[in-house]
């Protein structure tokens, strides 16, 4: 058996995190570089010629996957064949771009790919890039024809949307056919939506034009990103090559904070706008912005504004983003505005702010169970988070998952008490490895967490050597398909240990861990122009010697998957690494559920064939199977509008009964201003409730072993 060691501490330059990870519209602050806005304001193609910097990048990309990479891939005419296929489909996965004398035309670089990349010779890719971006342009203009004429849609004919598994089209006929169809159908979904034929004609061509524009604002930069990550997804499916936007945003994201005005923005068409305010950031604060308020214009301090309709999304915010105190000047059209186009100038002083909705929260739901009310109280974890720079400089104060888990419990036990504790997992694709090794000792007292294997098979145990609990009560741990990593980490100890029940879904499976190698300092380049590498360094097996990936953490209790593990999770990928068993760890378990499971499975299936909204869930699931068998859709309007006159009916039937439940009065009809009911999370409630049972089992045979020892004596 082996040992417990010591954690391994990471450099602030070589971050370890085990999670796949959102990312925010890449950015670079407004203070460091500026934007250049005439490129961004030019309507024709850009330069797509490789830099120098890509070259040496390159290079040393396939260097450093091919000296660290945990499964120590190799790079010949196999892998080159998988490159091209893997580039062909990262731009075009749904044929609906190429034609086939384009795909035999690149067949000239079939066993080159692993040269190129190899000695920095980009020619290929480039060129690839470049027919995908000439083809892009005809297919949009061809779209943007199909509008001098109004549809018709009587016809019995359908749209194939899903063409994956269809054959590269022959000729420009054939993919063009394939076009007409896809902008009668996104003119059939405006008409759905009661536009008439000149409104459709206007939101068509603005959608249209945008595409366009949007790709010939492409920079070299993108282009050697998408052909780096098409060579990265083939060695695994986490290993990735970060542009030096995206590299800046994961550090964003794994500190929690930005310097900006607290907003989330999205692309609209032409348009950039405000998905969401985050709160008591200065927009928020400011009270002068609102969701799907739209920019039109971005100015810094006294300076003119700059007009950003038609930008990238990613450029609207390097004009946005800035350092704190600075003063940014933005034109907006408010979304509630009564008449369209009318716009205000407002102005917002930048301050460092808080992404809090990536935090852990806490909130106590309230059960009643036999007569007895329980509190039960629910963390959420969206994301394993960590400012790793302020750790490692030291800082007392610095920002982590396990400080604010542990902060939440104590509140939660200081008020009027908690008779259970639920950690929501769902959706949480990891992050920190330290940090899911810090979570579970929270709740165990002592001992190994996670084992982590290198590529020369040394294995470290990871654990926790801090004694005592912050919650040594029932604990259960609710999980979905989109749990990963870390989360699978922190599920697995706490199942091994028999420390929580987890219920839910099976998990992602993945079981690796990444390094991420910032490439700048590599070259000692001062500016952030290199970008970074996400590596896959190590693969991390539970204390039981069963590792993660590809099979996940099974639930004790299990809930409807809307996902078959084929088509979802790390079995769908084809450069995923094995499944594999090495040899399990010493470890104390410090409880067992298997005397309850029976019993506690009999209640969940007794008490969800009587919930509606549970239910509703399965209903939802068996549906959106179907939907996912189905690859096209008709344009008629009869047969759509008949299909969505059910589908509004079924919603207003689940409306109604929910009225019912609450006693509220039924209506007869549904649309867009209706004030809909709340509703409930089913998952988390019924979690809830099955932790709230365990609990009674629990006190149940503690008494009666109670009993039972007095009897004896």
């Amino acid at each position: 058996m082996l040992s417990i060691k010591s954690l391994t501490k990471v450099s602030v330059t070589a971050l370890v995190f085990i999670g796949s990870v959102q990312l925010f519209a890449a950015s670079k602050t407004a203070s460091t570089q500026a934007v250049d806005i005439a490129s961004i304001q030019e309507s024709t193609m850009l330069d797509l010629s490789p830099t120098p910097v890509h070259h040496q990048a390159s290079r040393y990309i396939e260097k450093f996957i091919r000296d660290y990479h945990y499964a120590k891939p190799k790079l010949g005419n196999q892998e080159s064949v998988h490159i091209l296929d893997e580039y062909i489909e990262l731009l075009d996965g749904n044929k609906a771009y190429f034609l086939a004398e384009d795909i035999k035309d690149f067949q000239q670089y079939r066993y080159n790919m692993d040269n190129a990349i190899r000695t920095g010779w980009l020619k290929p890719s480039y060129y690839i890039y470049s027919v995908f971006q000439k083809r892009w342009a005809e297919r949009y203009q061809f779209a943007l024809s199909l509008l001098e004429k109004e549809f018709t849609y009587t016809e019995k004919e359908a749209f194939m949307y899903d063409r994956d598994e269809a054959s590269w089209a022959q000729t420009t006929e054939e993919i063009e056919e394939f076009w007409r169809k896809r902008v009668k159908s996104d003119a059939l979904n405006l008409v759905l939506a009661e536009k008439n034929w000149k409104d459709v004609k206007e939101v068509l061509g603005k959608r249209y034009n945008a595409a366009i524009r949007r790709v010939a604002q492409i920079k070299s930069e993108d282009v050697f990103s998408y052909f780096m990550n098409a060579y990265t997804k083939t060695v695994d499916p986490h290993t990735s090559y970060f542009s030096p936007r995206t590299a800046e945003n994961f550090n964003i994201e794994m500190k929690l904070s930005l310097e900006g005005i607290g907003a989330v923005l999205q692309a609209d068409d032409v348009y950039t706008k405000v998905l969401r305010v985050v709160e008591a950031g200065p927009a928020d604060k400011s009270g002068k912005i609102s969701m799907d308020d739209k920019i039109i214009a971005v100015g810094q301090g006294k300076k003119a504004l700059v007009d950003v309709v038609g930008w990238r999304l990613d450029d609207v915010v390097d004009l946005i983003r800035g350092d704190a105190g600075s003063v940014v000047r933005l034109e907006i059209e408010p979304a509630n505005s009564s008449v369209s186009g009318k716009t205000k100038i407002i102005s917002i002083v930048r301050e460092q702010v808080k992404l809090e909705e990536q935090a852990a929260k806490s909130e106590i739901l309230e059960i009643e169970n036999k007569g007895k009310k329980q509190r039960v109280g629910v963390i959420d974890l969206p994301k394993f988070y960590v400012d790793f720079k302020a750790k490692y400089e030291g800082k007392k104060d610095y920002r982590s998952t396990t400080r604010d888990i542990r902060r939440l419990i104590e509140e939660m036990k200081d008020g009027k008490g908690i008779d259970a504790l639920i950690i929501d997992l769902r959706s949480n694709g990891g992050g920190a490895l330290d940090e899911a090794t810090a979570l579970t000792g929270l709740f165990i007292d002592e001992g190994p967490v996670v084992q982590d294997r290198n590529r020369r098979g040394r294995v470290q145990i990871l654990g926790d050597s801090d004694p005592g609990t912050s919650w040594d009560g029932p604990l259960a741990v609710l999980v979905n398909g989109s749990s990963a990593s870390a989360s699978e980490i922190f599920a697995g100890a706490i199942q091994d240990y028999g420390r929580g029940l987890i219920i839910g879904e099976q998990t992602f499976g993945k079981g690796t861990v990444q390094r991420v190698l910032d490439l700048n300092q590599h070259f000692r380049a001062e500016d952030n122009k290199f970008g970074a590498l996400k590596l896959t360094i190590n693969k991390f097996y539970r204390i039981t010697g069963e590792s993660t990936q590809m099979k996940g953490v099974v639930p004790d209790i299990s809930f409807p998957d809307p996902y078959s593990r084929d088509d979802f999770g790390e079995q769908s990928y084809s450069s995923a690494l094995k499944w594999d068993v090495i040899e399990a760890v010493d470890f104390e378990r410090v409880g067992s559920f298997t005397k309850y499971l029976t019993v506690l499975q009999k209640k969940h299936a007794d008490r969800i064939v009587h919930n509606k909204e549970f239910q509703y869930l399965i209903d939802d699931i068996t549906e959106l199977n179907k939907r996912r068998s189905k690859k096209s859709i008709t344009l008629n309007l009869d047969e759509r509008q008949l299909k969505r006159k059910k589908d509004k009916q079924k919603r207003l039937n689940r409306e109604n009964e929910r009225r019912l439940v609450k006693g509220e009065k039924q209506i007869l009809q549904i649309d867009e201003k209706t004030e809909l009911t709340e509703v409930e999370d089913s998952k988390l409630a019924e979690a809830a409730h099955i932790i709230g049972d365990l609990l009674l089992l629990q006190n149940a045979r503690k008494i009666a072993e109670v009993n039972n020892d007095s009897s004896q004596k």
